[in-house]
């Protein structure tokens, strides 16, 4: 940090405190000449995006996530910490594999693997609004690996 009177390169902190959020107010000493002046440093955040189907992007919303939740797990035994559970893991996962944007394909097949695991019904409302089933095939089509892996625990 430079010092804003003599304009020496080297200060020292005396003292630090938040003064906002995300922001820290710093008391410096110049070890040049000695003059004391205040600093704000303020975390540079840039959001994160998502790419919606027809290529407009529109800001991280985790409430989203969320009604698509509370819809697909209506009258179901899902439970409020079950969903904000979900949300969390997804959100965690898009801030640490994303930098700036992601499609919102890859957002709903990050719901969809933890769905699938916390109540199978949920999981297949969830599918029909997200993958825009045309017909009762494109239920069969979801619905055959869970019945395999249903088979398979049967045995």
């Amino acid at each position: 940090m430079q010092c804003p009177f003599c304009h020496f390169e080297e200060t020292k902190v005396v003292d630090s405190r938040a003064s906002q959020p995300h922001a820290i107010r710093r008391r410096r000493e110049c070890l040049g000449c000695e003059r004391r002046f205040t600093t704000y440093e303020k975390i540079e955040e840039s959001p994160l995006r998502v790419i919606k189907k027809d290529g407009s992007r529109v800001p991280f919303d985790r409430e989203r996530i969320r009604v698509g939740l509370e819809k697909a797990c209506y009258k179901r035994p899902v439970s409020d910490d079950e969903i904000e559970g979900i949300i969390n893991a997804v959100e965690r996962e898009v801030y640490q594999g994303f930098e700036r944007e992601i499609p919102s394909r890859e957002i709903g097949e990050l719901v969809f693997g933890r769905l699938r695991d916390v109540d199978q019904v949920a999981f297949v409302r969830f599918a029909s609004v997200y993958r825009e089933f045309k017909d009762v095939n494109d239920f069969v089509e979801e619905l055959e690996p869970m019945l395999r892996d249903v088979d398979r625990e049967l045995d």
